[in-house]
């Protein structure tokens, strides 16, 4: 090799194709199954009907490795908003953390409307990948019904922000979190029912990929 350095390239006989043909596969389908799962229990028709959403699983590190496709935009976000987990909260992840973001200045945020789930998934005390979903829910608050405020002047007007905070702490969610949720939002059972949605496509997406 140029410059006397060694290649640390495993030798191709070395890789069993049928092994990462049968992870490739399976990975796919987590994505897949994960878009279902968030796509059959949410109650947004803007989720459901135009498929505004997407979910994926990376890396630990952040890379996305799966998807399922909706909204292709979103897909390019994903692993920002697991960054951006990572960068906050680190070390302290434990097994059933969900953290919550909408930021449109950090973590790949678009606008309020569409919110974004991350889960930490461990194997063995380790994280070893993160289950990652961004969907568009219907209602987040702001000055106008629906979150639509093609005229705001401020962030403010536009709805709830979610600074990256943690919505459940080892599988139990934070009531206090929950509550401000509901407490300011014009449809609380839709507006949690698209949580309880992202949150359902998190947890197959963690499962299937320990199972894997």
């Amino acid at each position: 090799m140029a410059g006397g350095r060694q290649s640390r390239r495993r030798p191709a006989e070395a890789v069993d194709l049928f092994t990462l043909e049968i992870i490739k596969n399976a990975l796919v389908a987590i994505g897949d199954e994960m878009f279902v799962a968030l796509q059959r229990t949410s109650m947004s028709t803007i989720i459901y009907e135009v498929l505004d959403f997407a979910t994926g699983l990376t890396d630990a590190r952040g890379q996305l490795i799966t998807q399922g496709n909706g909204v292709t935009l979103f897909l390019g976000t994903l692993s920002h908003a697991v960054s951006y987990t990572l960068e906050k909260f680190g070390a302290d992840l434990r097994p059933g953390d969900i953290i919550v973001t909408n930021d449109p200045y950090t973590g790949g945020g678009t606008h309020l409307s569409d919110v974004s789930l991350v889960m930490p998934i461990f194997y063995d005390g380790e994280i070893v990948a993160f289950a990652a979903n961004k969907a568009h829910w219907t209602e987040v608050g702001g000055k106008d019904p629906g979150s639509w405020t093609t005229d705001a002047t401020e962030v403010y007007q536009e709805g709830l922000q979610f600074p990256c905070v943690k919505l459940f702490d080892r599988g139990t969610p934070i009531e206090s979190v929950v509550d401000l949720i509901r407490a300011n939002v014009r449809l609380p059972d839709m507006t949690l029912g698209d949580m309880w949605a992202g949150v359902a496509a998190l947890r197959v997406g963690g499962r299937r990929f320990r199972d894997l």
